[in-house]
């Protein structure tokens, strides 16, 4: 009986399975983003600008709001000072601001961009590597308004897991920054 089931056993370990088998990993990443679709934010604030509606606007007392990414762990905080003889000083924290991921980051390259018809300046940074924030940006008309915005993943640093998801934000950055608008301006 015992030479029996040897032979089975010895049968069995034959003629089964040829495929190696490899350990199933615990989950696979989700890199399926809906296609946007922007509405225009209209509030209190000097300003407006179109927003991803998969995005939620979260308003904050002096037009310091969010824009919350729920399913992304991501949020946009944007922060809005007025301009008084103090536009150097804002330019320059604004420029100085990536400055602090400089440790992690590996570049932090920027795109300028200028709306003259709408008066609308700035520039986005976009910091690569390890960094906390994946992105900042700032606008201003250079004389009234200055907006900054800065975007934070709720998890650990980890720019090959983050990169198209931060991609993603980045792009309604950009919507943002193109469709911003000044509500009013000293020169009107």
């Amino acid at each position: 009986m015992k030479i029996f089931l040897a032979l089975v056993f010895l049968f069995f370990s034959l003629v089964s399975c040829e495929e190696d088998t490899l350990p199933k990993p615990k989950a696979y990443l989700s890199l399926n983003y809906p296609e946007p679709f922007y509405k225009i934010i209209v509030d209190d604030c000097p300003f407006s600008f179109d927003v991803n509606q998969a995005a939620e606007i979260v308003p904050q007392a002096q037009c310091w709001n969010k824009i919350k990414y729920p399913k992304m762990k991501a949020t946009i905080y944007l922060s809005y000072v007025s301009v008084e003889d103090n536009l150097d000083s804002l330019l320059y924290d604004a420029y100085q601001m990536p400055s602090k991921h400089i440790v992690k980051a590996e570049e932090i390259p920027e795109r300028v961009f200028q709306n003259p018809k709408k008066r609308v300046y700035g520039t986005l940074f976009r910091v690569v590597g390890e960094a906390a924030s994946q992105a900042q940006f700032f606008l201003t008309d250079s004389i009234d308004h200055f907006l900054v915005g800065s975007l934070y993943f709720y998890t650990r640093p980890n720019y090959d897991s983050l990169m198209p998801a931060a991609n993603y934000v980045e792009n309604d950055m950009m919507q943002l920054m193109e469709s911003f608008e000044w509500k009013n301006t000293s020169n009107e």
